[in-house]
């Protein structure tokens, strides 16, 4: 079975299962509607990719990691769509869905998927209970207090923000998680995994700033300029179009050298830039030249 069809079959698996029984009607629709369409599915692809290049001997611990890791990263888009944080209008290319399904039902969903999460990984932990434990505590670290995405919601709050540590739990902190939690499925040590998740994450960072700075709602499936609008750090505006495309190569080459050595270290490094290629929009390659840059 292909990598998206394994994320795909456990995604649908854990949203049915929270849609079961006497379930209330609207909260249980949002449940699918929060993950559908799914997007690239990058970090469960990336949580997978890393696994299946140690060996993967639990695909079923590893599809559950998947899936816990989407439907975080799903509750932290519908909570980001907020009237509180961005009061987005859109996500992947329809109504957010505090639009379609009202405010209490968006933060019920968000909530819902989080817990959802989490109970994925616990009811894995038969098939390598010590392995379970180390991904929970994992998820957890790169989702709450100080190093995870709450922790990158929260700088938008301060004054004075620090950069690096806004990039690292706002947008790395998942990508942490990613590669941490594939090598942990596969029964690897996590840490010598934690530089390539940072650095895709910054790659990815980089890349959503030119997407943003570049592109149209209807290319984004999102509203564009949001960075511009909510006054946030980004690194076109700090380095330019054409520096942000630089940095990013930097950052992406920096990623590749960083894979650990292991059995699928060749198929691994071909994924990452087969990805990263995708991120960056062609126009900020095509334009030697951007007004105003």
């Amino acid at each position: 079975m292909r990598i998206s069809e394994r994320i795909e079959t456990a995604i649908t698996h854990a949203i049915a299962g929270g849609q079961a029984s006497a379930a209330p009607a609207k909260l249980s629709a949002a449940l699918g509607y929060a993950v559908t369409p799914g997007g690239a599915r990058i970090r469960p692809t990336i949580l997978t990719s890393v696994a299946m290049a140690c060996g993967d001997p639990h695909p079923k611990l590893t599809d559950a990691a998947g899936a816990a890791l989407e439907l975080l990263h799903s509750a932290s888009l519908v909570h980001d769509d907020l009237p509180c944080f961005d009061d987005a209008e859109l996500r992947r290319g329809k109504p957010a869905l505090h639009r379609a399904f009202s405010e209490p039902i968006a933060v019920l969903t968000g909530d819902s998927l989080i817990i959802m999460a989490f109970q994925i990984l616990a009811r894995a932990a038969q098939h390598n209970p010590t392995a379970a434990i180390a991904l929970i505590d994992v998820l957890s670290t790169r989702s709450g207090m100080p190093y995870g995405i709450c922790a990158g919601q929260g700088w938008e709050s301060e004054e004075v923000i620090d950069l690096s540590a806004y990039h690292q739990s706002k947008t790395g902190a998942l990508f942490i998680a990613a590669t941490q939690m594939g090598a942990l499925c596969a029964g690897q040590d996590a840490e010598p995994w934690t530089e390539l998740g940072a650095r895709i994450g910054e790659a990815f960072q980089v890349a959503d700033d030119l997407r943003d700075a570049l592109c149209d709602e209807d290319t984004l499936g999102k509203p564009a300029g949001q960075d511009d609008l909510h006054g946030r750090p980004n690194a076109v505006a700090q380095l330019g179009v054409r520096g942000a495309v630089a940095r990013f190569d930097d950052i992406l080459a920096g990623a590749i050298s960083s894979i650990p050595a292991c059995p699928g270290e060749a198929a691994l490094a071909q994924m990452v830039r087969a990805y990263a290629d995708r991120l960056v929009p062609a126009i900020a390659r095509e334009k030697p030249t951007v007004p105003g840059e």
